[in-house]
């Protein structure tokens, strides 16, 4: 075959073959044909993989099935959707909601998604491609290169739209402001710097690179490298295990999203609304020790699993610590004591619930800070 960008034509070599020789050097050009087909089938296989986010999964599942198989059921993975393919509004392609002097709606309607907000003299519509979060949902929406939290929000306990949590206090005194809570730039770019994946190249948000949720790429960085590699043979970019971090840098790195310490402490943020900053309340825990992995995120929850409700399942985690002395583990937590209630259900008294109270109905909140709760006690920060 002739090579495109090459002078060639067909001749008969000593061995009575067809080749192609080169008009400009006289060599055969089977050298460049080779090149140009690995190019091509490299460059293929390149487009296929950056076209198609979901494949990332896949491609590490063919050596991590066990990590990969439920992962893409986690609310991890769905923790951002496409608008125009969210349940919620398959089964609602229209809601609504009438707040003070203001009506809002979310609407689907061949294919994409709107949210708008009325005064009844005036409309706002702005186009709400993403839906943040895969039950309480809300939406984070650009208008002017400026950019807003939906000042209403989806609360699955009620099954409708209601005022976001922590925006109750917002009173619009015009439409603009009834749009939704203005956010720094920063702060959209954290937003969906967790929710999704690639959506920040350079500091910079990008909707160009973004993959919906949380994929292998977001926590193991270089794993799409690592994956298009191996399949080559080649194993030199395998992404750190973090399960060899200490429990201080596990924290931290959960923590990124999931608020860290150092986050709770900075921002301000005292009383029952962190509770939901699981990190945070973890190393508030007498009982955490950074240099032990016992008592780390990753202690008790699998991030390629769906959260365990049940509580007996998190016994073997505590009584790593809280068992007999003859059988405690050598440690820096060894003089932890032995409970004298009982070694069965530890969490559901030691890491009690608590109903973090929004608009839409009350939330339930495991807190992770670790301790003997005594009823009536005030929530400690």
């Amino acid at each position: 075959m002739p090579i495109r960008g090459l002078e060639s034509e067909k001749k008969v070599n000593e061995n009575g073959e067809f080749v192609w020789i080169s008009l400009e050097t006289g060599r055969t050009a089977l050298p460049y044909l080779s090149l140009f087909i690995c190019l091509l089938a490299w460059a293929l296989e390149s487009v296929a993989f950056a076209q198609a986010p979901a494949s990332a999964s896949s491609a590490c599942g063919s050596c991590h099935a066990v990590e990969t198989v439920h992962q893409i059921e986690t609310p991890m993975s769905q923790a951002t959707l496409l608008s125009s393919d969210n349940p919620v509004f398959k089964r609602h392609p229209k809601l609504t909601a009438h707040k003070g002097a203001y009506t809002y709606v979310i609407e689907t309607k061949d294919g994409k998604t709107t949210y708008s907000v009325s005064d009844g003299a005036n409309t706002v519509t702005l186009p709400a491609p993403f839906t943040i979060g895969k039950r309480m949902q809300t939406w984070v929406l650009e208008r002017d290169g400026r950019y807003f939290e939906s000042l209403v929000s989806y609360y699955p306990n009620s099954d409708r739209l209601d005022i976001t949590v922590g925006d109750e206090q917002i009173l619009p005194s015009n439409l603009d402001e009834a749009v939704g809570r203005e956010i720094a730039y920063k702060q959209a770019k954290d937003c969906f710097g967790c929710h999704t994946t690639n959506a920040v190249v350079n500091g910079k948000l990008s909707f160009d690179s973004l993959q919906l949720g949380v994929t292998c790429e977001h926590c193991h960085t270089g794993s799409n490298t690592h994956a298009f590699e191996a399949v080559q043979g080649v194993f030199e970019s395998i992404p750190p295990h973090l399960k060899n971090l200490n429990a201080e840098d596990i924290n931290n790195f959960c923590g990124r999203c999931h608020r860290s310490w150092e986050t709770a402490i900075r921002t301000g943020i005292r009383g029952i609304p962190n509770v939901r900053f699981q990190p945070y309340r973890l190393e508030n825990s007498r009982c955490f020790d950074g240099a032990d992995r016992r008592v780390t995120c990753l202690a008790c929850h699998d991030p390629h699993q769906n959260v365990v409700r049940e509580p007996v399942v998190y016994d073997k985690v505590c009584l790593a610590c809280h068992v007999s002395q003859p059988n405690r583990v050598a440690h820096a937590a060894s003089t932890a004591k032995t409970c004298p209630k009982g070694s069965a259900r530890c969490v559901s008294c030691h890491m009690p619930k608590v109903e973090v109270n929004t608009p839409g109905g009350l939330l339930t909140f495991t807190d992770h800070q670790i301790r003997i709760a005594r009823p009536g006690e005030a929530y400690p920060n």
